[in-house]
This record gives C-alpha cells, structure tokens and sequence, in this order.
C-alpha cells in the first residue's frame, strides 16, 4: 500500500499515537509517518504518509495550512494555551471590533518568539524540557508569514473564533498570545483545529474509528490518496515507454527523452507514460535526475 490518509486527529492524543494506530491495521513493515505534527490538545486534518508516501514528506509539509483557533482574551498561560498555568490575568477593555483592528498587525511576514514550550534546541536540548525545570532562556525572534486572519465571531467570556491561514513555522499560540499583548489584556489560546494542510481538507478527513472500520473490512486501501495529488504544486515531465528501464533504475532522464523541456525548478514530478514515477530535479544540461524514485513494476503506464 502506498499513499495517503487524510485522517481528522482527536484530541488528547499524540500524532505519533495515530501513525501506530495506522500502522497496525497495515502490512507488517510497511513504512508509515505524518505529514506534520499536531500538538496532543489540537485536533483536526493529519495527513498521514502510508509505503512510498513516506518519502514525499519534505514536499508535503511546506504547503500552506488552515487552522481555526479559539483565543481567550484576559489570561496568559505559561505555555500559551489552555494546557498551561495561568501567569497572569487581567480585565479586557477590547470587543470585537478593538480585536479586528488589531488583526493586520499580524499577517504577512511577522517575527514571532517562539514560545518555551517548544520543541525548538537550545545547546542540544529541547526547550520545553528547560520549561518544564523552571529554567528560561532568550529566544531569538523569527521571521514567519501568516497569510490571513479571518474573524469568525464571538463565543461567551471574552473568546472568539479565529482562522488563520499561514506557511510551516507559525505557533497559533504564540500569535494569540501575541494578539492579546497588543489588545493590553493578554490571551492565550482555548483550542486549535486544524482545518487543512495543502490539499487535505477537514470535511474530506477520515476519524480514527472509520479507519478502523475500513480495516476491520479488509478494505482500507480504499482510503489511500494517491501519491501524486498532494505534489500539484510542482511541475511534471514526462518520458514515454523507451525509458521504462532507466526509470525501473532510477537512471537520469535526458533531455531528448522528455516530451517537453524540464522547467526551470528544484523539484519536478516525473510521470513514465501516465504512471507517476517520482520526483527529480533538473540538470542545467536539461536532464533530470531522480530525487525520489517511486515507480513499481505493475503500475501500469
């Protein structure tokens, strides 16, 4: 089996808990991960990388994301959401419309100090285990882009529904965070779901129990998204039947092999007739070597 698995992840649990739970409704040894983690307290799109799939991460995980957040305004938490102490409260002067104001503020390129309840290094440990001793240290500012905040109104005790879009690297808490120093009052984040990642969207996701289901029926490969869908972004070249054995090889293509020209880009998809064959990377000789070759005999091009 080889592909993806658009599975929506409960809370209370790791995105390592849902890779072992795949794995065990899989072939023995077939090689499963995710495609970008979710902290146990959030929920939402998890796309899970099933064989092959596995090997596509680095093309995947860069797509851009979509998260609804609910952000409490008037308390901090030391870990900037719900899971965290309070450290501070205070009362909130700022409505609706003082927090849509504030919104601008924070999208496009931002710096964001990631937060020490992170998983980020400092002199080879993490800094949530520093957090978690009581000890701080400085963190650099980092340069990040969210593309949207998007008001999604109001909920009792001062919280209110966010969706923000943005790229790899954003914290959602750390923006709330953030949103609430700028309003005076402080905040932190309630909740967090994320609603898409690249072409994985939540309505088309699959829950832990269905996936179940799928397998209990000897049926789960129905679930599998094929390799190739979430790589849109990426240009294709294509070879024809002549080159079945340097594709079977993972040989470079050349360039007269190609129905077109390779583009000018770091990664392309390479396709053996309509059959997906992985990913290359053209040459300035317009060859295209193989960054990843994907192709199994019996795919049917």
């Amino acid at each position: 089996m080889n592909g993806f698995i658009n599975l929506n992840k409960p809370t209370g649990i790791t995105s390592s808990d849902l890779v072992v739970f795949v794995r065990k409704s899989l072939p023995k040894g077939t090689a499963v991960g995710h495609g970008g983690t979710l902290d146990p307290e959030a929920s939402g799109v998890l796309p899970v990388c099933v064989g092959s799939a596995t090997r596509l991460f680095d093309y995947i995980i860069d797509k851009q994301k979509a998260y609804v957040a609910r952000i409490r305004l008037g308390v901090e938490t030391d870990t900037q959401d719900a899971t965290g102490r309070v450290v501070a409260e205070r009362p909130v002067d700022a409505g609706e419309a003082q927090l849509m104001a504030v919104l601008p503020r924070f999208t496009g390129e931002i710096e964001q100090v990631p937060p020490m309840y992170s998983a980020i290094k400092r002199d080879g440990r993490r800094l949530y285990q520093l957090a978690r001793k009581g000890e701080t240290v400085a963190v650099a500012p980092r340069k990040c882009r969210v593309d949207g905040i998007e008001y999604l109104g109001a909920e009792p005790g001062d919280t209110y529904l966010l969706k923000i879009t943005c790229g790899k690297g954003v914290y959602i808490r750390t923006l709330c965070h953030d949103i609430g120093r700028a309003l005076g009052c402080g905040a932190h984040m309630q909740s967090l779901e994320r609603v898409a990642a690249g072409i994985f969207r939540i309505e088309d996701a699959l829950t832990p129990a269905q996936v179940d289901a799928l397998a209990a029926q000897g049926r789960l490969e129905e679930a599998l998204i094929p390799l190739d869908a979430p790589l849109g972004h990426l240009p294709a070249v294509r070879v024809g039947e002549k080159c079945r054995h340097a594709v079977l090889n993972g040989n470079p293509l050349r360039a007269a092999w190609l129905d077109a020209p390779a583009p000018a880009a770091d990664a392309v998809r390479v396709y053996l007739n309509d059959a997906f064959a992985g990913i290359g990377a053209p040459q300035p000789s317009g060859d295209v070597k193989f960054k990843a070759m994907l192709y199994r005999t019996g795919d049917g091009a």
